[in-house]
């Protein structure tokens, strides 16, 4: 069939010979923008059209991490018809394969991102990648100026105001944030990004009973998203119930019903929901409350993480295992994999090794945590340590404030005084029941006499929740 010009969902133009390919197109920047389940739905626009090169591209893209050689063959596809193609498809080419590029620069992938959206603003396919692009990066503001900078030509589009709210929210901005999710909820009900942000809101700021009915409500509309979003969505309700003084006993239910249940769906993917099951047992684990059945529930889903399939998705999933494979025993494991990770770090061009070294030391102080050896971790991360310093790991706000909370214990549990530390938490988030009894328990320690206010502030909040 000849080669004729057909336009994607932004309006922008692609030479290609079927509808059919265009459909496959449309059909993958939706699932991108609604987190869905069927991205694979991609690999049909090159079935249909061998030679689009956006078909290629995108179908490239989505195959990068799991099969490299068949990804380069897309690309080829892609490059060697490139004379034929419009300017919107050969910018994204150039942005897109940039981005499996080895020793790619990130600056520079997001400056190509930002050079194609200033030609292309409607195209919220390419923002999502820029915003994914960013978060590996631990840059909420970059990616703030380029939505903003793309908002005025999709105010009313499905999705851009949950993009917006969360470089929002990780800047603190929570009003705002709060803002962009409604306006989000509002243009589009499914719009499970959207709830997901608002949550984050809702949550920082101790409305743990709002954010949890908010989200139970909208929880139907979720069995369409991604393993990723799916269980993160519920591990965000599991947090609220947990912060909250929830008895442990709903904390389960969701882990059985919520996260671990998704394993048995067939299209799920495994380590998606690992990153929600070990983020929500380390938080139970600092909390002291790792005992009984859940312990039970970490040995079972620390035997699926030996299998190194699992390995090397991101660095925060890879630090997590390391958590959780050191803490039933695993401890060679556990070394095995963060050596691995410092052989990956030696790989990688010197730019990119000073900023992921402190994931080899998270990594490495976790491992100790795990086994008891709190002393050796307290001297890995140090004495100013604040994870937020640790985004480059791959890990939002919320995520990586668990490793603030694990570093207070281990003050501690060493037997130094953390109430300054544990006070400036306060003053953030002044509704955590859990918060106010590590101040407890510091003051208790110093001899200090606010310890006994501290408790009964714990005490109280503890039951105003649920």
């Amino acid at each position: 069939m000849d080669k004729t010009l057909r336009c994607v969902r932004w309006g922008y133009e692609v030479n290609a010979s079927s509808d059919e390919c265009i459909n496959a197109i449309d059909s993958y920047f939706h699932q991108v923008l609604s987190y869905g389940r069927n991205w694979k739905v991609i690999l049909e626009a090159p079935l249909h059209d061998k030679d689009c090169v956006l078909g290629n591209v995108l179908a490239a893209h989505y195959l990068s991490s799991s099969d490299h050689s068949k990804a380069n063959t897309y690309v080829e596809a892609a490059r060697s018809n490139l004379e034929q193609s419009t300017s919107y498809e050969k910018a994204v080419f150039e942005a897109v394969s940039y981005l499996s590029s080895e020793d790619r620069d990130d600056d520079l992938a997001l400056e190509m991102h930002t050079q194609l959206l200033t030609r292309f603003p409607k195209d919220l396919a390419s923002l999502k990648r820029a915003q994914v692009l960013c978060f590996y990066m631990g840059q909420p503001a970059p990616f703030l100026s380029l939505v903003q900078q793309v908002l005025p030509v999709n105010q009313e589009e499905s999705y851009i105001h949950g993009m917006l709210a969360f470089p929002l929210l990780e800047l603190g901005r929570m009003e705002e944030a709060a803002a962009a999710s409604r306006k989000g909820y509002e243009i589009n009900k499914e719009d499970a990004w959207a709830h997901h942000c608002l949550c984050h809101v809702l949550q920082h700021e101790c409305q743990f009973k709002e954010a949890v009915e908010f989200m139970e409500e909208l929880s139907e509309s979720w069995h369409s998203c991604s393993s990723f979003l799916y269980t993160h969505n519920w591990w965000h309700i599991a947090l609220c119930y947990l912060e909250g003084g929830s008895p442990m006993s709903k904390i389960e239910e969701i882990y059985d019903n919520h996260i671990w249940k998704e394993l048995e769906k067939g299209d799920a993917v495994p380590p998606e929901v690992y990153l929600n099951a070990i983020g929500l047992s380390l938080r139970l684990d600092v909390r002291d409350a790792l005992k009984g059945s859940f312990d039970d529930r970490l040995k079972l889903l620390a035997a699926r993480l030996t299998d190194q399939e699992n390995w090397y998705m991101s660095w925060h999933l890879d630090i997590l295992i390391v958590w959780a494979l050191a803490k039933v025993g695993e401890t060679s494991k556990a070394r095995e994999l963060l050596e691995g990770l410092k052989l990956r770090l030696s790989k990688m061009n010197k730019k990119k090794q000073e900023v992921m070294k402190k994931g080899i030391q998270l990594g490495e102080a976790v491992y100790e945590y795990a086994k008891g050896d709190y002393k050796k971790a307290l001297e890995l991360l140090g004495s100013d340590f604040n994870a937020f310093d640790y985004k480059i790991i791959g890990a939002s706000y919320e995520q990586i404030d668990v490793f603030n909370e694990m570093w207070c214990q281990l003050l501690l549990k060493t037997g130094q005084s953390s109430t300054g530390v544990i006070k400036e938490r306060i003053k953030v988030r002044d509704g955590v029941p859990f918060t106010w009894r590590l101040l407890e328990k510091s003051c208790d320690m110093e001899g200090n006499a606010e310890a006994e206010s501290a408790g009964e502030r714990a005490k109280k909040l503890g039951s105003s929740y649920f």
